[in-house]
């Protein structure tokens, strides 16, 4: 099996990001972050249940994310979804994985994490 970099180069940028440690950092620092973004939301049992900026929703209960993992979800949208803490912080910003990841690194004060 051919080793794979955890660094992955965006296409329309120069350098790498290290996807892994910034998700693994952001995870971490979960609960705060959406505490920010998602002021309010509230923790029910291992998920963070909101109202989905992104649309007109009125009342939380589709829009979550798993404190544990990171994967988040819309219910009431088929693409709003994603595996991890940079996807939901590109979604909510309306940017890309690369600009999100950027940005979260910067916020959680990586240096690491952007090459």
């Amino acid at each position: 099996m051919a080793y794979k970099s955890r660094l992955r180069p965006d296409s329309a940028h120069t350098g790498a990001i290290d996807f892994q440690t910034i998700n693994r950092a952001a995870l971490g620092a979960l609960p705060a972050l959406l505490m920010r973004w998602l002021p309010d939301g509230k923790k029910q049992g291992h998920e963070w249940v909101s109202r989905n900026p992104r649309r007109g929703d009125r009342n939380p209960g589709s829009f979550s994310v798993n404190l544990n993992t990171g994967r988040w979800a819309d219910f009431a949208e088929a693409d709003a979804r994603g595996g991890d803490v940079i996807s939901l912080a590109a979604y909510l910003g309306g940017l890309s994985q690369f600009d999100a990841a950027r940005k979260l690194a910067k916020m959680l004060g990586l240096k690491g994490g952007v090459e």
